[in-house]
């Protein structure tokens, strides 16, 4: 089946971190305080979906308080960190939200992705994905993780369900000036 036809299902995309949201790398200063890099599409992305009925969930491997506080800042409330093993949390997500793996798309980049991957109705890769990961892909952004990779795959997902041009309308009629 074509991903196009796959996005038309899905009521939720689930996203990695480390590699999707950022660039994958480590800052560290002087300290030995970690610090990471976002892209604001991305940020932008994840609103536009939850303004159309999208939910975004992240899943990540690692705790990072940078992280938490981003995706407070975003709004996302399913946030799960800690879990190289994903399987049990995106279960646990489908049970919760009453969702059938068929209507979940996952946005991953490297082998710990390739369980819920494997799983989901829309597999997802970044553009720098580990070649594994690419290959369980239903659809590979243009993009790669870190630099509007949720962006792209958000825009993919509203465009397969028709929804692309009431966003951009809602949006360009709004008032974004508070």
């Amino acid at each position: 089946m074509k991903a196009e036809q796959l996005a038309r299902e899905v009521k939720m995309l689930v996203c990695d971190v480390d590699g999707v949201f950022t660039d994958g790398g480590l800052y560290y200063d002087e300290s030995g305080r970690v610090s990471k890099r976002f892209d604001v599409q991305d940020g932008f992305g994840v609103k536009l979906a939850q303004r159309m009925g999208l939910e975004v969930a992240v899943i990540t491997g690692l705790e990072s308080e940078a992280v938490r506080l981003r995706i407070l800042e975003l709004g996302i409330r399913e946030y799960h960190a800690g879990h190289r093993k994903k399987k049990a949390v995106v279960d646990d997500i489908c049970r919760r939200n009453e969702l059938d793996y068929s209507r979940l798309a996952y946005l991953g980049d490297d082998w710990v992705d390739a369980v819920p991957l494997s799983l989901v109705g829309l597999p997802m890769a970044v553009a720098n994905a580990q070649e594994e990961i690419k290959s369980l892909a239903a659809w590979v952004s243009s993009c790669p993780g870190g630099n509007g990779a949720v962006r792209d795959a958000v825009r993919f997902i509203l465009q397969a369900q028709g929804s692309l041009k009431q966003a951009w309308r809602l949006w360009s009629l709004s008032d974004h000036s508070a």
